[in-house]
């Protein structure tokens, strides 16, 4: 994993989604200890002084559904890190009765070490995620709450996303004066990463 090979660099920050089990070829109780497991070395990897933040939509398989925010918890705690926030963002709008995929997505940021209460803390639900510039996408808008979060309480210069798919955190990042870098394994997903471009909001 890149990760592994790469330590970061001071004033860094993540913003990333973990792939589904829908996305990996494991059943679920392999993916649910494939996540927890990643989700804690994200976590380690970052600095002092950073967050990383995870933006994760819940699925339903057999009518039950799977609480991402349940797993990122569990890697909290096994990396010995605080939860500083946990927002809610509606991928549709407040009142959809959803009988498929549920309609919110949990953004939860964490930091390990002393860590001050935010000057500015936002929302803590977002009720529109906002543009998605492709199927699988962090909403425009859930990326640009997260940033901000990062420029107005944390020294992040950096914002790493090492699951970037089609790079919409990356396109948000550099929008609002981040440096941005991204890791994907899909050639066909990194060209149209390369490319996007978020206008400033």
């Amino acid at each position: 994993m890149w990760l592994d090979e790469n330590a970061a660099s001071p004033r860094t920050s993540v913003i990333t989604s973990l792939p589904d089990v829908s996305e990996l070829e494991l059943d679920l109780s392999g993916w649910k200890a494939w996540f927890v497991a990643t989700a804690e070395k994200v976590i380690r990897w970052v600095p002092d002084g950073g967050l990383a933040i995870f933006f994760q939509s819940d699925i339903r398989l057999r009518s039950a559904i799977v609480d991402k925010s349940s797993l990122i918890v569990r890697a909290a705690e096994a990396a010995g890190a605080d939860i500083v926030f946990h927002k809610i963002v509606c991928r549709s709008p407040p009142g959809t009765i959803a009988y498929g995929r549920p309609s919110w997505s949990h953004m939860i940021a964490l930091a390990r070490g002393a860590w001050e209460p935010p000057r500015s803390p936002g929302p803590e639900v977002l009720p529109d995620a906002g543009f998605m510039p492709w199927s699988r996408a962090m909403g425009v808008e859930a990326c640009r709450e997260a940033c901000r979060y990062l420029r107005e309480n944390t020294p992040t210069e950096t914002v790493v996303d090492p699951f970037c798919g089609q790079g919409t955190v990356l396109a948000v990042a550099e929008s609002m004066g981040f440096s941005a870098l991204g890791v994907e394994r899909s050639a066909k997903r990194c060209k149209v990463a390369r490319t996007l471009v978020i206008e400033p909001g």
